[in-house]
Parts: structure tokens; C-alpha cells; sequence
């Protein structure tokens, strides 16, 4: 056996999770990413799944942020009783 399977088959039962189990996940994955999506074939390895998905996740950070800065400056550039401004706080407003 294995050691990553042996150190898997000592955890308790309710938190083991099989080998099918993770390549559901993995394929699942595999289709929510759009990178992976583009691709024709269907065997790509959990590794790089994984990688790409890191990936995606760290880009939409950047995304956020960079959406984050650009709605600060342009807040800061508008009268704050604009209509612009009441606008976008409301809608920032959960």
C-alpha cells in the first residue's frame, strides 16, 4: 500500500474520502476552469488540474483587486452625492 493511501486509511471514517471520490472532484474541477475547458482531451492529470486551478484562482485575485482599485479611484474622483456615486453604493450594499 501506499504511504499517501496508508496515511489516508488511518484517518477516521467520516473524514476518509475514496479514491473515486477524488477524481469526481478532480473532473469536476476540471470542467469549471476554463483553461482546462478549451481543451479536447479529457485525461489531464489531477496534478495538473490542481495546478491550473491554483492558477485560476490566484488570476481572479488579481482581478479583484485590480477591480477593487479602479472602483476606489474612481469614488474618489466623483462628488459623493453624485448619482454615479449613489449608484455604485447601493449596489455595494449586501
Amino acid at each position: 500500500m501506499s504511504s499517501r493511501r496508508s496515511s489516508r486509511s488511518r484517518q477516521s471514517g467520516s473524514s476518509r474520502i475514496s479514491d473515486d471520490q477524488i477524481s469526481d472532484l478532480v473532473t469536476k474541477l476540471q470542467h469549471l476552469i476554463p483553461e482546462l475547458r478549451r481543451r479536447r482531451s479529457d485525461k489531464v492529470s489531477a496534478s495538473k488540474v490542481l495546478q491550473e486551478t491554483c492558477n485560476y484562482i490566484r488570476n481572479l485575485h488579481r482581478e479583484v483587486d485590480d477591480l477593487s482599485d479602479r472602483l476606489s479611484e474612481f469614488l474618489a474622483s466623483t462628488d459623493d452625492y453624485s448619482a454615479e456615486a449613489a449608484i455604485i453604493r447601493s449596489l455595494l450594499d449586501y
